[in-house]
């Protein structure tokens, strides 16, 4: 079984959430997802400045396997991208939760985010 941190919450669809001491949000997609998809050739990115619905389609992620959309688990404003990626998608590959993250955002309501998965939880979707 892949790596879970602890501080996240997940969407059953294998993206995570990670609350910031600011009150922003990082998003990015897990290890477990990253495993699935195998090398990761591009990224496409939403926009700075861009407002996301909870559960809707904010970056596409193509691997040599497929290509994925990557949902945010919250909603609100896009206020940073993780502009390495479009050069080295890979990076994705060997740190999802640290250096690989997607976008940040400021949420909209963050309350959203006890609707989300526990890791604990998460790790049973990822079994099934």
């Amino acid at each position: 079984m892949s790596d879970i941190p602890g501080d996240l919450k997940f969407l059953s669809s294998h993206e995570w959430v990670r609350v910031e001491p600011d009150g922003s949000v990082t998003i990015g997609i897990s290890d477990h997802a990253q495993d699935l998809l195998g090398d990761i050739v591009f990224v496409e990115l939403p926009d700075i400045g861009q407002s996301i619905d909870a559960e809707t389609d904010a970056a596409i992620v193509e691997s040599v396997k497929a290509a994925s959309d990557v949902y945010s688990p919250i909603s609100g404003e896009v206020t940073e991208v993780n502009s390495i990626l479009e050069d080295q998608p890979e990076i994705i590959n060997s740190s999802p939760y640290e250096d690989g993250w997607f976008f940040k955002m400021m949420p909209s309501d963050l309350d959203e985010i006890e609707n989300l998965l526990s890791p604990e939880d998460y790790s049973e979707v990822c079994e099934d």
